[in-house]
C-alpha cells in the first residue's frame, strides 16, 4: 500500500525538472523583462531615499516582498500566453507531464531566472538594516511564502482569460494595487488602523508587518502577529492546493 501511495506520489510531479530547465532557458532570453520587473520597486526606493531616508530599510523590505509577489504577474502572463497564443500547452501536456508539473515547472522556472534582481535588492537591504540571522531566515520564509501564494493566484486566474489583450491591464491592476497600495514600502501603523485586519490578510503586507515587526520599526498586538501568521499560512497552502487541483481539472476539461 505504501509502495503504491509512493508511487503515486512520484508520477503527481512527473516531468517537473525537465520543464522548469524549459522555462528557464525561455525566461533567461527576456533581459527586457527582468528589467522591467524592478521599475516600480527601484521608483518608490529613490523617492524614499529623497523624501525619508529613515524609511529606506522598510522600502528594502517591500520592494524584496513586492518581487516576490509580482513573480506570480509573469506566471499569469506565461501560462496564458502558452495556452492563447502558441496552443502549446496541449502539446506539452500530451506527453508523460503532468498538468500540477507543469505548473510547478512554469512557476519555478521563473523563480530562477527572476530570484536574481532579488538577491541584489537583499545585499543592498543587508547594508542598510544589518540583519540578524534570525530577522534574515523570518524574511527569507515569509518571502517564499509570498512567492507560493502569487504564483497559484497567478496560475490559476490565467486559465479565466481567452484574449491575451486583457491580460496586461487585469494583471497590473491586481499585482499593482495589492503590491503597493497596502504597507508593504511603509511602516504598517501608518496603515488606518481600522482596515488593519485587511491588512494583515493580504500575504504582501501581512509579511512586511511581521518583517517590521522584528525590527522593531513597528509594533504588533498578539492578536494582529497570530492574524498575520495564521492568515499567511492557510491562503499560501490552500492557494496552492487548489492550483495543483484547478491544473488538473482544467486539463482533463481541454
Amino acid at each position: 500500500m505504501r509502495t503504491s501511495e509512493a508511487t503515486v506520489n512520484v508520477r503527481a510531479f512527473r516531468g517537473l525538472s525537465a520543464f522548469l530547465w524549459t522555462e528557464v532557458l525561455v525566461q533567461a532570453h527576456e533581459e527586457l523583462a527582468m528589467a522591467a520587473s524592478m521599475m516600480v520597486q527601484s521608483v518608490l526606493l529613490v523617492f524614499v531615499w529623497i523624501l525619508s531616508p529613515s524609511l529606506l530599510g522598510v522600502a528594502f523590505v517591500g520592494a524584496i516582498l513586492y518581487s516576490m509577489f509580482t513573480m506570480g504577474s509573469r506566471v499569469l502572463n506565461e501560462a496564458a500566453y502558452i495556452r492563447i497564443d502558441h496552443k502549446a500547452n496541449d502539446l506539452y501536456l500530451a506527453g508523460p507531464m503532468s498538468p500540477e508539473a507543469y505548473f510547478v515547472g512554469m512557476a519555478t522556472g521563473i523563480l530562477v531566472v527572476y530570484v536574481a534582481p532579488v538577491i541584489v535588492l537583499s545585499a543592498l537591504a543587508a547594508t542598510v538594516i544589518h540583519f540578524t540571522l534570525a530577522q534574515g531566515l523570518l524574511l527569507f520564509g515569509l518571502a517564499a511564502a509570498v512567492w507560493v501564494f502569487s504564483a497559484s493566484v497567478g496560475y490559476v486566474f490565467s486559465t479565466f482569460f481567452r484574449d491575451n489583450r486583457a491580460i496586461w491591464a487585469y494583471s497590473s491592476l491586481f499585482f499593482n494595487v495589492f503590491g503597493v497600495l497596502p504597507p508593504v514600502f511603509y511602516p504598517f501603523h501608518l496603515w488606518p488602523s481600522a482596515l488593519a485586519p485587511i491588512a494583515l490578510l493580504m500575504p504582501p503586507s501581512a509579511s512586511a508587518a511581521l518583517v517590521q515587526a522584528s525590527l522593531g520599526i513597528t509594533h504588533l498586538t498578539s492578536g494582529e502577529t497570530l492574524l498575520a501568521v495564521v492568515g499567511l499560512v492557510v491562503e499560501t497552502v490552500v492557494l496552492f492546493l487548489f492550483a495543483v487541483y484547478w491544473a488538473r481539472r482544467t486539463v482533463r476539461a481541454s
